[in-house]
């Protein structure tokens, strides 16, 4: 079982994707993008081997305009070398990554300019992961598309479509349920037809439901079946409802306590889970530290002194109560430690414990900082306290402090980027 995230990598440095305007995608501009892009994927990957994070989706932002026309270079040549060192390293590695196709990639599409186009996408998808030298069990995974007032329909043309489509991305490619037009019913139905593998998605499940009376475990047995050995080991996603915003919505964070009732519920079963989750990487190493056989509390110590100052910001009692959980070198006591760290993102922060905080780290810098450094760190607290600037400007200001004095302590901190 591997446990991994989508897309961003969040608190790591240089992992940040960038695009542009259509309009300024020259030749020149979109070299530069995509040199930078791969860079920063190079990065995270990185980032996951040295935490044991063995799944990833890759973002299908990596190469801008990736399936547009308007993008003639021919980047899987040009950044060839480039392309097969992440891959290699991914390979080595054991990680599987994937991709994700967005909603207007909809293969069942009445309009055939857009039946077209998602051809083209899936194609730019199939060539990126060849590129990367990585093997069928690397998977694209695509929704069903729209029901156009006639789901039968709709699921014919997504069928006679996919004969459309080449080799490489029929070999990488697997479905997923949605939350409002597919049941998982209905995709089991066109997978099997297919022989495609299908992902289980158990927040779209909740809000599409096909069966009441069936259990997730049933659906997820039920796609285990649609999985052959060269697609992999199943892959199933696993997220929860964010509790203030629409329902679909992904949460903040993935509360532990939920996700190891429904871990332990797996029993036997050990399918990959792709978490969809606001805080990305955390919530994976989160979940990684509470599941392991390696239950040493230096892990927990890590994980501290990254919380630590985030933590202490809104509740120094909640930063004393860890503080004396870790007391105990003998003890592993994982769940206590993030439902502490979970509670005390629920609170709210105060100009006092904010500026406790900015001082604090402030104290890294004491003894090199420039006069004209101290004298502008003291004005922003001035200024907060004030109301006239907000702690994510503090918060900033410290952070330019600690790369230009190589605090590594300090830049591995999430307290910058969880406000």
């Amino acid at each position: 079982m591997k446990i991994g995230y989508a897309c961003l990598t969040i608190g790591v440095a240089n992992t940040e994707l960038k695009t542009c305007l259509l309009k300024n995608a020259s030749n020149e501009k979109l070299t530069e993008l995509i040199r930078h892009n791969l860079n920063a994927l190079d990065t995270m990957i990185d980032y996951n081997i040295n935490n044991d994070i063995a799944l990833f989706r890759i973002s299908s932002a990596i190469i801008p305009f990736g399936s547009n026309p308007a993008n003639q270079i021919i980047w899987w040549k040009n950044f060839e070398k480039t392309l097969k060192k992440i891959g290699k390293k991914i390979n080595k590695s054991g990680m599987r990554v994937s991709m994700h196709p967005g909603q207007y990639t909809v293969l069942n599409a009445a309009d055939e300019n857009v039946v077209n186009q998602a051809i083209r996408d899936l194609n730019y998808h199939a060539r990126f992961l060849d590129s990367l030298g990585v093997g069928a069990d690397h998977k694209i995974i695509l929704h069903i598309g729209g029901v156009y007032n006639n789901k039968k329909q709709a699921i014919k043309r997504f069928l006679k479509n996919y004969d459309q489509l080449e080799e490489m991305v029929k070999k990488r490619l697997v479905i997923e349920n949605d939350d409002k037009s597919y049941t998982i019913a209905d995709v089991l139905e066109i997978g099997r037809t297919l022989e495609i593998p299908v992902v289980f998605d158990n927040l779209h499940h909740q809000l599409n439901p096909c069966d009441e009376n069936k259990s997730d475990l049933f659906w997820i047995d039920e796609c285990q079946t649609t999985w052959k050995d060269v697609d992999g080991n199943q892959k199933i996603h696993y997220s929860q409802q964010h509790s203030e915003k629409k329902n679909g919505a992904h949460s903040k964070t993935i509360k532990i306590t939920e996700f190891m009732e429904y871990y332990q519920a797996l029993e036997n079963r050990k399918p990959d889970i792709m978490l969809e989750v606001k805080d990305k990487n955390l919530s994976v190493i989160k979940c990684n530290n509470c599941i392991t056989d390696q239950k040493e509390i230096n892990r927990l110590e890590h994980e501290w002194s990254k919380y630590k100052y985030a933590i202490l910001e809104r509740s120094p009692l909640d930063y004393l109560e860890i503080r004396k959980l870790l007391n105990n070198k003998d003890t592993y006591p994982c769940m206590e430690f993030y439902n502490i760290i979970e509670n005390s993102f629920q609170k709210e922060t105060t100009i006092g414990n904010s500026i406790n905080v900015a001082q604090h780290i402030w104290g890294y810098f004491r003894t090199v900082a420039l006069p004209s450094e101290k004298k502008y760190f003291l004005k922003l607290l001035e200024r907060y306290e004030k109301g006239e600037v907000s702690i994510k400007k503090i918060k900033k200001n410290l952070w330019k402090m600690a790369v230009k004095y190589q605090q590594d302590y300090l830049l591995d901190s999430y307290y910058y980027i969880i406000i």
